[in-house]
């Protein structure tokens, strides 16, 4: 009975302590013992958070504890009382020359205003000689002063005849509390909103309301008496005390499941038996290629997985060897993540991430999917996610990565269509000390394989090949259709990237498809970069750092060289193509 009262006292603390946690962070604060209580509207910057006040009420303590409180160009008050029923704050201007920082100061878009009763209109008058008489009239203005001009400040409803003005000129007219030239210095300003005085009035106080609308809200909070709050976390405490042991259960069952998959942020190797219970033997087929067949699967109600049974006849494993080695290092949102995998014997597989909309490839060769459906905007989004993620492979990792296999079908999808680079089985690891690699035979997609990768004639394979298979990605995506396709009528569109190079260069329309006002920046921004990454020699190519800097960017590309081979009377540069770099790519030997 003891063990459950106290562990009844304990859950009444905690609880006590989650429902008014709210309440403490929002508590009043001072910046010093005799300053003035802060509260609602008010909040204390560095002590309390913004949604502790109204927006506009902001306070802050001097270096000296003082109250700060700062309007508009940058004029800085005092605070020396505030008065939550009247809703009046009194106010200290310390600055040497009030006159010239109140002349500049618009309360339009402050909450706060002057009061009528201590507003008054004076001239600012500069004289050439010193006014003694009517001295009490007459309020020197020395900071905007100098010797041979004084300026005087005089009440603009004094009749003028009575001052001798002759050596005097009026600069300009300006509308102060009085009691900045009466030499209290102490004035009130008020609010208007937020109206809390019949909220103070009857005992509650004024706090923000949670709501989704766009200007904020206030809601009157009433106390509550001890009583009824230990009486409703005494209830609550009891009922917790009845499903405490059932709880614990299933949360120690839980921890020791996330504990199990994602220790240290590492794939899970699981079993040939695990993965047909993640599959619920092999149920829902997603797909199936050339390297194996994607069912669907999940690892719990909320985790759901694509799970890539690999075919066992092709290869020696290194593709399989190449995925787990690779995307076990790689964490980046642009990057499809490796949740598991599985070596039972001869049975492999691979566990990813399930992303419900698929491949890019989808969206821009379906006969039944527009590619515009998407929107330009949209697309343009998707260019600049996988650029990021090749960079990323490219320079964010202690090796770099390259994929050797960019190309839509390889680009995953989530559910608001961020795009995800997938299927390692080519990429290979070298140093980013070293810039190229030696290959013994070329690697990837015919129509997006890197023509260093066929002939040496044109560079030596590096990082700029994936750069090359991404220019081609990004023409598709522009022309909505496969870069070489036979069964485009006109034989001059046959190739795409040569057929839109011809016509970018000669200014003519690229006749595709515009929806919405831009649409056309962004056809021709994407078409530029594609053509600048598909450069027949890898050293004219940019750096993935450089295609997203160029597709972030506001400013009109210029039109790259004309990597093409003529066939006919086309427009081409007559010079050789200056290239972005021109230093020597070292063949090193790829890391096993």
């Amino acid at each position: 009975m003891c063990r459950s009262l106290k562990l009844v006292l304990s859950l009444s603390y905690l609880l006590f302590v989650g429902i008014f946690a709210e309440v403490d962070e929002c508590m009043v604060s001072r910046c010093s013992p005799n300053g003035p209580a802060i509260r609602f509207p008010f909040w204390l910057r560095d002590h309390q958070p913004a949604h502790c006040g109204f927006p506009g009420f902001e306070l802050s303590c001097t270096e000296k504890h003082q109250t700060m409180l700062n309007l508009s160009h940058s004029v800085k008050l005092l605070v020396k009382k505030i008065n939550y029923k009247s809703q009046e704050i009194q106010v200290h201007d310390t600055d040497d020359c009030r006159l010239t920082q109140f002349s500049n100061l618009s309360l339009s878009v402050s909450p706060f205003q002057l009061l009528e009763k201590s507003q008054v209109d004076f001239s600012l008058l500069n004289c050439t000689s010193n006014k003694t008489a009517y001295s009490n009239f007459y309020h020197p203005v020395p900071c905007l002063s100098v010797p041979a001009y004084q300026v005087y400040a005089v009440y603009s409803s004094y009749y003028m005849d009575y001052f001798k003005l002759s050596s005097c000129r009026k600069i300009h007219n300006v509308s102060l509390p009085y009691q900045i030239l009466e030499g209290e210095n102490i004035f009130p300003l008020n609010w208007d909103k937020p109206m809390c005085k019949s909220c103070e009035a009857e005992g509650g106080k004024c706090r923000l309301k949670k709501s989704n609308s766009k200007e904020p809200e206030t809601q009157c909070v009433k106390g509550v008496t001890l009583g009824s709050i230990l009486l409703i976390l005494g209830t609550v405490a009891l009922h917790r005390v009845y499903s405490l042991k059932k709880l614990e259960r299933n949360n120690q069952i839980k921890i020791e499941k996330f504990l199990e998959d994602y220790i240290a942020l590492k794939p899970t190797r699981y079993s040939y038996a695990d993965i047909k219970k993640i599959t619920n033997q092999f149920q829902d087929k997603l797909g199936e290629g050339g390297c194996g067949t994607v069912y669907k699967g999940k690892l719990s109600d909320e985790v759901h997985v694509a799970v890539k049974i690999l075919n066992n006849s092709k290869g020696n494993g290194e593709e399989f060897i190449n995925e787990v080695g690779t995307m076990g290092r790689i964490h980046h949102v642009n990057v499809v993540r490796l949740v598991g995998f599985c070596a039972d014997g001869f049975r492999r597989a691979l566990i990813y991430e399930f992303l419900p909309n698929e491949s890019l490839e989808k969206f821009i060769f379906s006969r039944t999917t527009e590619n515009h459906s998407l929107g330009w905007k949209k697309l343009q989004d998707i260019a600049l996610g996988i650029a990021k993620g090749i960079e990323y492979l490219h320079q964010g990792c202690d090796q770099r990565i390259l994929h050797f296999d960019i190309k839509p079908h390889n680009i995953l999808l989530d559910h608001n269509f961020n795009p995800k680079i997938s299927d390692f089985g080519l990429a290979k690891l070298c140093s980013k000390e070293q810039s190229a690699v030696s290959m013994t035979s070329a690697r990837g997609t015919m129509g997006y394989i890197a023509p260093e990768m066929l002939s040496r004639n044109f560079g030596n394979v590096s990082y700029k090949s994936d750069v090359f298979s991404y220019g081609m990605l990004l023409l598709e995506m522009v022309g909505g259709r496969k870069n070489i396709d036979i069964t485009v009528d006109n034989t001059c569109q046959v190739y795409f990237p040569e057929w839109i190079y011809n016509h970018l260069d000669q200014g003519e329309e690229l006749q595709i498809r515009i929806d919405e006002d831009g649409d056309t920046q962004i056809v021709k921004k994407l078409t530029i970069v594609g053509l600048w990454c598909i450069q027949w020699f890898s050293a004219d190519r940019p750096s993935m750092k450089l295609v997203v800097q160029m597709l972030e960017g506001e400013h009109n590309l210029s039109m790259p060289p004309n990597p093409f081979t003529c066939t006919g009377p086309t427009k081409t540069n007559a010079s050789t193509p200056e290239r972005y770099l021109q230093q020597e790519l070292i063949v090193i030997s790829e890391i096993e």
